[in-house]
């Protein structure tokens, strides 16, 4: 769906999906980076070596930055 679409469209794209998923959960199925990188978890097809190919998954979250250490 967002093959052909320009980046300030994929923006316009991702920002509809991210506020429609509050309440609405999606499948994309997609190669484009700048929509990979609104999803929670990502699934993917890999083959590591000729004729097998693996299913893998990718649970991403948001990072919540840690305090520094205070030195003793």
């Amino acid at each position: 769906m967002d093959a052909p679409l320009d980046e300030s469209n994929v923006d316009r794209f991702t920002g509809m999906i991210q506020q429609m998923s509050r309440h609405t959960q999606f499948i994309l199925i997609t190669h484009n980076k700048r929509t990979m990188d609104i999803a929670k978890l990502l699934y993917g097809v890999t083959m590591e070596e000729a004729g097998v190919s693996r299913i893998v998954s990718v649970k991403l979250e948001e990072q919540v930055p840690q305090p520094e250490a205070v030195p003793a």
